[in-house]
């Protein structure tokens, strides 16, 4: 049973903060720019619709198997909200060709677009990676759209290398914790 909860995490320029719904008005705007959406689609959230996807994802999973782990960053130097990294981690007990047994975390990051170029999304991750390291997690995944450059070398960077394996499009970067 997975039972992770976020935690404040510190990088050398980073709190990573757990989400709050109250995080919704300033990360509306930090989320604004209709180009972060090139690659997942969709639209920009309004501050009500923040509201109620943070009040969903913070009520937890309905499978108890399932943690949704979720932390807002706030670069030190500047104070104000930068970009989200998150964690969904899951229990397996059977393990396939596609997710090995035992805990698995497949991680997502968004920066807003004044803040990217500054590898704040690369030290995010990376904090994260050690944080689920330090909770038993077998294996990271990411699904990353193959023109997303930009997510590509954030993967790279915290070890995450591509697979042959697609879905809906992305593809699917991995991993070892176990082996790393």
């Amino acid at each position: 049973m997975s039972d992770l909860t976020a935690v404040p995490l510190r990088t050398a320029r980073i709190d990573l903060v757990p989400l709050r719904i109250d995080h919704a008005p300033e990360m509306a705007t930090v989320l604004a720019d209709p180009a972060l959406h090139t690659f997942i689609g969709g639209a920009p959230d309004s501050e009500p619709g923040l509201r109620g996807r943070y009040a969903r994802m913070l009520a937890g999973s309905p499978d108890p198997g399932v943690s949704w782990c979720n932390w807002v960053l706030r670069p030190r130097a500047a104070g104000s909200l930068a970009g989200t990294v998150q964690a969904t981690v899951t229990d397996t007990d059977a393990g396939s060709d596609a997710v090995p047994a035992g805990r698995v975390a497949e991680i997502a990051w968004v920066v807003g677009t004044a803040w990217q170029g500054r590898g704040f999304a690369s030290e995010a991750a990376s904090a994260l990676v050690g944080w689920l390291r330090s909770h038993e997690v077998r294996t990271v995944l990411a699904r990353i759209h193959p023109d997303h450059h930009a997510s590509a070398a954030v993967a790279r960077a915290v070890g995450l290398t591509p697979t042959d394996l697609r879905q809906d499009g992305e593809v699917r970067w991995e991993l070892r914790l176990a082996d790393a």
